[in-house]
């Protein structure tokens, strides 16, 4: 036992990092992945010493991944139910009364580059050059992607333009 102990351990670390990626893809949410892995894993472990094939450990794992991922989608999905009252409809600016909080809503909504964009921009203090040698982008497009997002947030939290 203690020798396929040693061998799994081994496999978790070699592939851990790839097959984490493939959990995001699946997930789309960091936490999320960690915890559908852990458990692909888990049951990756329990039928270690029946997996004879070890070139098809990843194939195992991803299918599990699958599997799993499936299972929690069809349960999330039972637990919602359809009713003929329609939920009280509150903005985002009234579910949050703290503009802190607003603002962390508003920069969640932003698709990824600009979300990055204005975060290296405003929180880390980054000039322009550096936003775009750190995102693989022109200067041009950093102004542009920039200005667009802030306009997204003075849209989100209703504020006027300048």
């Amino acid at each position: 036992m203690q020798r396929f102990d040693e061998e799994f351990r081994e496999y978790v670390v070699a592939r851990g990092p790839a097959l984490l990626r493939a959990a995001k893809q699946l997930t789309g949410h960091p936490l999320d992945a960690e915890d559908l892995l852990q458990s692909a894993l888990t049951k990756t472990y329990l039928a270690w010493d029946r997996i004879q094939d070890r070139g098809a450990l990843d194939g195992y794992v991803r299918r599990a991944m699958v599997n799993i991922n499936i299972s929690q989608w069809r349960r999330r999905k039972l637990e919602e139910y359809p009713s003929d009252d329609l939920p009280e409809v509150i903005t985002p600016a009234e579910a949050c009364g703290d503009v802190h909080e607003r603002l962390e809503l508003a920069l969640q909504r932003l698709p990824e580059r600009m979300r990055a964009a204005i975060v290296l921009r405003y929180y880390e203090d980054m000039t322009e050059p550096e936003i775009a040698s750190t995102l693989g982008i022109s200067v041009g497009t950093v102004k542009s992607t920039v200005s667009r997002a802030m306009a997204k947030l003075r849209s989100e939290l209703g504020l006027p333009r300048p």
